[in-house]
């Protein structure tokens, strides 16, 4: 196809899941000889994953968004775009959509937005998302799940409504003997005990603390618990965990192929969802897992793994204690599946959709 010029607009340059999936898919659209921008909308100093984008070959921008509601950051976005002739401005979750999606419009191009969570709203907040949402020319949703709360909260014209799932460079996820026993050392953890994994940012819709609670009974010198991640619950997570010599919190990492590697069964204990990366992750892995049914995680795991309602810390304890006595083929079943959500995969799907709205603008 004759290449592109695309620009990813984000809240931020951090390490969430939705950067990880734009970093994922502007970097495969690079490859494949289209010329890939990332903005960001957050004021200085940039996240980590700005020099990750460069790295890979995106251009990356800052345009910081004032405080309260900003008409000039919409000006200032749409001359960059206007200066980059840029085609596609795709935004990802809701300030970026109202913002960038009108920026789009008046420098004429063509908008996709993605809608990576549930993002609850109402009021003003859910008034300018419809009105971002009748701005894009697509509106995608990356589960099912997603797509049903973006349809009963009227958020874009039901034609403009489109599914695909987050997809995640599987490249090094697996098994790794090497891996396992560097990391164990490195925690303190013995390497014949079982251990409990979960990687996530710290912030209340993942709710670590059930994942503690629900752990705690099962915690022993032969099994321990590690959940990997920083941000605005981290001092609740610590506080959750003080007092048991078993749970160890390592913080943020980038080498989170290796600690998957380490663990024995992945847990997921979000209270919400869109389509959740580290599931994804974890089930290349090869991983026994529980999750909490939200979101799209039922979508993502159908029978290669154990689901279980949200908040209920006695079913999340009853699964996770049957999984360390025994996964049975789960694992194999979730390498399996991860398949079906390669980032390749999503990829070649938003650049059909791309290719199909060109020169709708």
């Amino acid at each position: 196809m004759t290449p592109l010029t695309i620009a990813h607009v984000l809240s931020s340059f951090s390490l969430g899941g939705q950067e990880r999936v734009a970093l994922d898919l502007a970097a495969t659209q690079v490859v494949e000889g289209h010329r890939v921008h990332a903005v960001s909308l957050a004021p200085p100093p940039d996240g980590p994953l700005r020099d990750e984008f460069a790295r890979r070959g995106v251009t990356v921008h800052t345009v910081p968004k004032g405080r309260g509601v900003d008409p000039t950051l919409v000006a200032r976005l749409s001359l960059l775009f206007r200066r980059e002739r840029v085609e596609i401005v795709h935004t990802h979750n809701p300030q970026p959509l109202f913002y960038g999606a009108l920026a789009g419009r008046l420098a004429g191009s063509t908008v996709v937005h993605t809608k990576h969570g549930v993002n609850p709203a109402r009021g003003r907040q859910l008034w300018l998302r419809r009105l971002g949402g009748r701005l894009a020319h697509a509106y995608v949703a990356v589960s099912g799940a997603t797509a049903r709360v973006a349809a009963d909260n009227a958020e874009c014209p039901p034609a403009r409504l489109h599914t695909i799932a987050n997809g995640v460079a599987l490249e090094g996820f697996g098994a790794n003997a090497d891996a396992r026993r560097e990391v164990r050392a490195e925690l303190g953890i013995p390497e014949t005990a079982f251990v409990f994994g979960t990687v996530g940012r710290m912030s209340p819709e993942k709710d670590h603390a059930l994942f503690i609670r629900a752990a705690r009974p099962l915690l022993s010198e032969g099994t321990h618990a590690v959940i990997v991640g920083d941000g605005s619950e981290a001092s609740r997570v610590r506080d959750e965990a003080r007092g048991s010599p078993f749970i160890h919190l390592p913080g943020s990492r980038s080498d989170v192929a290796r600690l998957l590697a380490s663990f024995d069964a992945f847990v997921l204990s979000s209270r919400s969802e869109g389509l959740p990366l580290a599931l994804v992750e974890a089930m290349a892995t090869g991983l026994p897992i529980v999750a909490t049914d939200v979101g799209g995680v039922r979508e993502v795991l159908d029978d290669a793994g154990v689901v279980v309602p949200a908040r209920d810390e006695q079913a999340l304890a009853d699964a996770m204690r049957s999984l360390r006595d025994g996964a049975g083929e789960l694992g194999a079943r979730a390498r399996v599946r991860a398949s079906q959500f390669d980032a390749r995969r999503m990829n070649d799907a938003y650049l059909s959709l791309y290719t199909h709205l060109r020169g709708a603008a």
